[in-house]
């Protein structure tokens, strides 16, 4: 079976969508699975184990070419995720896709227009996207 797209996927959320209708529902239980989201990655560091985090400044200085901060820039994680782990991770940014998707579709916005839009914008800032 193949993936569906995100048309597809953006309609069956709105076939099963039934206890949170309500825009205020919708919002902040898309907050929540974000927040779920970041615990079971916290989790798999705190619990778990599988991945270790080393966290410190990147040492970028306005000097630096771009290539250079490219070679240097790091993850911060050491590791990999458990099989367990990247289940539980997995399972709470499908919820947290869900509830986007039930946002999407409460305020009439196409997620493939979202994802498009995104990609011009990183097609055309490039790097300098989120800086």
């Amino acid at each position: 079976m193949s993936a569906p797209t995100l048309h597809e996927f953006q309609q069956q959320v709105s076939e099963l969508l039934l206890r949170h209708r309500s825009l205020l529902d919708v919002v902040t239980k898309f907050s929540q699975a974000g927040a779920s989201v970041n615990r079971a990655v916290a989790k798999s560091i705190t619990e778990c184990g599988c991945i270790e985090l080393n966290a410190r400044n990147q040492g970028f200085t306005e000097q630096m070419a771009l290539d250079q901060a490219l070679r240097q820039s790091k993850s911060h994680m050491n590791g990999e995720l458990c099989e367990n782990c990247r289940d539980a991770i997995r399972g709470e940014m499908g919820k947290n896709l869900f509830y986007l998707s039930a946002l999407c579709n409460l305020l009439d916005i196409n997620m493939e227009d979202v994802v498009t839009k995104e990609a011009e914008k990183c097609s055309t800032l490039g790097i300098f996207n989120f800086t």
